[in-house]
């Protein structure tokens, strides 16, 4: 019993720390749909327990919580589904990476890391402040993406971004399969700056349009 409800308590730090760290890359303020989030976020930690210890197929619970943020950014705070599929990406890939260098950093490997009940909690911990404080410092220096997604709707260039976050979410799935702290860094490192760069593009095309 205390096991579980550490899991929901850590998982949900982890989950508090994607979603703002997604809002804040793209000047959203965090608090404005908390609620709403935190009764996902509630859904996102049950599957990933029930993923970890009730059928052992762990390596699809990021999978399955990106594809849950993804929904709620289309349903919730009305994103078009293919930017809501871009934000939670390349918002989750940023979180990735920040973990991956402390268990680098910290831990050598990922075995080590997950050695001890109390080594993964305090790597969740250390991991999720860092996001909370990282996305905080965004959005009070105003840093991040502002374009508008309306206008940013279906464009047959948008094929190829498309095709992207399928291969993206197919490799996930894999990769943490494998579970290779080496081979997650570059997939995650490789994404976070192909979807950096064509976020970059775009604002950088909004604003022209716009001006």
């Amino acid at each position: 019993m205390i096991e579980s409800l550490g899991f929901m308590f850590f998982s949900t730090l982890e989950t508090l720390a994607i979603y703002s760290l997604i809002m804040s890359l793209f000047r959203y303020k965090a608090s404005e749909y908390i609620w709403q989030a935190l009764c996902v976020m509630l859904l996102i930690n049950l599957q990933s327990f029930v993923m970890r210890n009730e059928i052992d197929m762990s390596y699809l619970a990021p999978l399955i919580t990106v594809i849950i943020f993804i929904f709620f950014y289309s349903a919730i705070v009305k994103l078009p589904l293919m930017w809501s599929a871009l934000c939670t990406i390349l918002g989750y890939t940023l979180y990735a990476l920040i973990q991956v260098f402390y268990v680098y950093t910290l831990f050598g490997s990922i075995e080590s890391a997950q050695s001890s009940i109390a080594d993964g909690y305090i790597l969740q911990t250390i991991t999720a402040t860092t996001g909370i404080l990282g996305s905080w410092i965004l959005y009070k220096l105003g840093l991040g993406f502002a374009f508008d997604f309306d206008k940013l709707r279906f464009k047959s260039e948008h094929v190829l971004l498309i095709s992207l976050i399928i291969i993206v979410l197919f490799l996930m799935a894999i990769l943490f399969y494998f579970n290779q702290m080496w081979l997650l860094l570059i997939f995650f490192g490789i994404t976070f700056v192909i979807l950096l760069y064509y976020s970059i593009r775009t604002e950088e095309l909004d604003i022209n349009d716009n001006g």
